[in-house]
């Protein structure tokens, strides 16, 4: 009996029927919310299938096997390096927003999304976030935090992979490809407060795969030579050589007074001379050790070659004599090559968060850093055929345009000088079916 007089008995009753009507209140709100207890196990089973069979199922999470975290292979220059040149690049375009009606392209300011997306930092920041967890986790997944009154998202938020999930491998329904379930934090969210933007996708997969899950090798092999040559290092690598007595045995207190002359020689890059009873020998490092070198740059190029990069950019090597003719070339290269995939993916999906009818685009014209007399020369050129007015080009060097609208005119200079010009007939010759360009009757042609 304790100090209320109750026995053990009349207390565990007490206790089994209290505690039996919170769990039944428990147990209707849980029905009422939708079963969470069910869909918590449910989704713990399809998580651990998910570790279990391929690795993009987790959305750059926790990585299962022999898989290295991003942490880990950012300690990679390559990687650091790729993500650097893709990002930055990438935030540095300008963004422009347009709609097009019919085969007329008309600009528009952009909208709230572009001008302030996030609370922290600007849209400069907000592109390259996104570049980089597409680049290290595979996908971008943003979470819709305020809108517009019709709708439109005006502020996202990219979140941290290892906070998102997502079930897709039920065969129809919920949780399937067509319609997803979204788990921000553990917490079930709606799919359209979720931006998603993945980097490489398989059919049936909603997350992309993760670039560090799927080539987790390559990157293990580089981090044992990193780490491998850091321990090298550490321990002081190989001694430079010996210095042997060959007439006499030399005591202990003998040879450190003669290797601290000998280090203090070598310090001072000074020759050192010795007699006929003294050998120096310089000792070598292994080919088999210095291995580590080569495997470095080879885990470089393979990295480059990943994620589309020039290896020489990140520390590797080109299969072969590659030279440019100028850096506009090379520029040029990576832009055509690597960023221009990138940016159509970002277009395509960040287009979709604009009213319909309307989309954005990345100026890549602007990453291209000319030479003053090439720049007058385009300028040139664009004014002489039409595509460009005066107020436009000075507009570009950021000066004034010309006063009362004399800046404005797009008319051709040949047409507005009053020449004419004669376009060139085709006509088929007898003894070649193919059509080829001839001379007008009042143009010459050299």
């Amino acid at each position: 009996m304790d100090a209320r007089g109750r026995t053990a008995s009349s207390w565990r009753a007490t206790a089994r029927a209290t505690w039996g009507r919170r769990l039944g209140v428990a147990a209707r709100g849980v029905r009422r919310a939708g079963g969470w207890i069910v869909g918590v196990e449910a989704r713990g089973a399809v998580e651990r299938r998910a570790i279990t069979s391929v690795p993009w199922d987790r959305g750059g999470g926790s990585l299962s096997g022999g898989a290295v975290s991003v942490d880990r292979a950012l300690r990679l220059a390559p990687v650091f390096a790729a993500g650097r040149i893709l990002s930055t690049n990438l935030a540095a375009a300008p963004l422009y927003q347009y709609r097009q009606v019919g085969n007329t392209v008309q600009p528009l300011p952009l909208s709230s999304l572009f001008q302030s997306p996030s609370t922290q930092g600007n849209l400069h920041d907000w592109i390259k976030r996104a570049v980089l967890s597409m680049v290290y986790r595979g996908n971008a997944v943003g979470y819709v935090t305020t809108r517009d009154y019709l709708g439109y998202p005006t502020m996202v938020e990219w979140l941290p992979m290892d906070w998102v999930q997502v079930i897709d491998s039920m065969p129809y329904g919920e949780g399937s490809f067509v319609n997803p379930i979204w788990y921000v934090l553990g917490n079930r969210v709606e799919p359209e407060d979720i931006v998603h933007i993945p980097w490489f996708t398989i059919p049936g997969k909603v997350l992309g795969l993760s670039p560090m899950g799927a080539f987790a090798s390559v990157a293990s092999t580089s981090l044992a030579a990193q780490e491998y040559m850091e321990a090298w290092h550490a321990t002081g690598g190989v001694p430079p050589g010996t210095f042997k007595n060959t007439s006499k045995k030399v005591d202990q207190a003998e040879a450190a007074v003669i290797k601290a002359r000998l280090v203090q020689a070598i310090k001072s890059r000074q020759p050192i001379v010795h007699g006929a009873d003294w050998d120096y020998e310089a000792i070598t490092v292994p080919a088999y050790e210095a291995q580590f070198i080569a495997t470095l740059k080879l885990g470089a190029t393979q990295i480059a070659a990943i994620y589309g990069v020039p290896p020489e950019m990140v520390g590797g090597e080109t299969g072969g004599s590659m030279s440019y003719s100028s850096p506009e070339q090379r520029e040029i290269e990576l832009i055509q090559l690597t960023l221009k995939p990138w940016m159509a993916t970002l277009e395509s999906h960040l287009s979709m968060l604009t009213p319909r009818g309307q989309c954005v685009a990345f100026d890549s014209d602007a990453l291209l850093h000319l030479d003053p007399l090439t720049r007058v020369t385009i300028a040139e050129k664009q004014r002489l055929i039409g595509s460009h007015n005066i107020d436009e080009i000075r507009n570009r060097d950021r000066m004034p345009p010309l006063p009362d609208g004399q800046g404005q005119d797009y008319t051709p200079l040949p047409i507005q000088a009053g020449v004419s010009i004669t376009p060139p007939a085709i006509r088929s010759g007898t003894e070649d079916a193919r059509l080829r360009l001839v001379p007008g009757r009042e143009q010459q042609h050299g």
